[in-house]
Formats: structure tokens, sequence, C-alpha cells
């Protein structure tokens, strides 16, 4: 079943893809809940038409989101933790530190737009992130765990 979502699911795709589901999931979740229409021959065309009036506000916002990773590539982040006399820290550091982190700087991004190749941080080090600032730029910066 093709389905045109209405809006970005992580897993499938971006607001405004044509993707290909499985029946029973258009249906009976994305359809529903708002998040997708159905792809019929008019709602392509008109799916068309949309997209050729909104190319030049996303080349805009592109250009935004690649002047913002650049300024995001130079930033460098500190994040303190609890630590063992061992540096194993207490707990983790997770997206939600690193968000609240790139906040201080004066950068709000989503904490769903970040992503840590390790799920959670339970050492002091150095390790890198990747942000997702469009579906088309992304950068990777570098933090520090610190021992506070």
């Amino acid at each position: 079943m093709e389905v045109i979502l209405k809006q970005d699911i992580q897993s499938i795709g971006n607001k405004n893809d044509i993707v290909t589901v499985k029946n029973g999931y258009g249906r009976n979740f994305l359809i529903p809940k708002g998040m997708a229409v159905l792809a019929t021959p008019s709602a392509k065309k008109m799916h068309e038409e949309n997209i050729r009036q909104r190319a030049h506000k996303e080349e805009k916002i592109k250009n935004e989101a690649q002047e913002t990773a650049k300024k995001i590539g130079k930033i460098s982040l500190s994040i303190g933790a609890k630590t063992s006399s061992t540096g194993k820290i207490f707990g983790s550091v997770n997206t939600i530190q690193l968000a609240e982190a790139l906040k201080e700087k004066g950068y709000e991004i989503e904490r769903k737009n970040i992503s840590i190749p390790e799920d959670q941080i339970k050492e002091v080090g150095k390790y890198t992130a990747t942000i997702k600032l469009h579906k088309e730029v992304s950068v990777d910066i570098e933090f520090e765990i610190i021992a506070e």
C-alpha cells in the first residue's frame, strides 16, 4: 500500500514522502491517526503540485540548516557527570544531556534529532554524536564527558 506521509515518522520517512507500507499498518494505524493519506492518482497529482510550490521554501530552510551545521561543528561540549573513582558514571549520559548542553550554547535542538552510536554512555571520555538538522543536513559533533 502506498501512502503519502503527513509528518515525519522515524523509521519510515519524512513529511511528504510517498512510501510503501504494509496494508494493515497503513489502514489501521497511519491513516486513522492522520499521519498519512492513501496515495491515489489524484492525491499524487496534488502532492506533486504542492512539492513544486514548496521547493523554494525548502531550499531556504536547507541553507539555514547548513549554516547552523557549520556553527555547531565548531563548538566543543563538555558534560559533567558524577563518577566513581574508576571513571564509571553513576547512571548514564544520553541525548537529553546533549540537548541541554546545546541549549546552553544557544542552539535549540530536539533530542530526537541527536543520535549517539552507543545508546547510553557510562564512562568518562570523548565521544561523537550526530545531529540531524534537516533531512539532507547532518553534522557530527565531539563532546567530552568529565567528572564533576
